[in-house]
């Protein structure tokens, strides 16, 4: 999450050499080339910690959460 940048929430995912850029109301990804199984697996957890992510977004303080399980 880079809080510096503007526009909707969302957050940045990589996986190996791709990224991803996804709106955490929606868990849609708006921006880059991640593959269709690491979005599916970006989503999956994502659901998962859809509060605290935007909760994060809001206060602007980066805390980190736990990984896919």
């Amino acid at each position: 999450m880079y809080f510096r940048e503007h526009g909707v929430p969302h957050f940045h995912a990589i996986y190996s050499e791709y990224n991803g850029v996804f709106e955490i109301e929606s868990l849609e990804m708006i921006e880059g080339d991640l593959p269709a199984r690491a979005q599916k697996l970006v989503k999956e957890w994502a659901k998962n910690y859809q509060k605290d992510l935007l909760l994060m977004w809001n206060e602007q303080k980066y805390k980190k959460l736990p990984g896919l399980e």
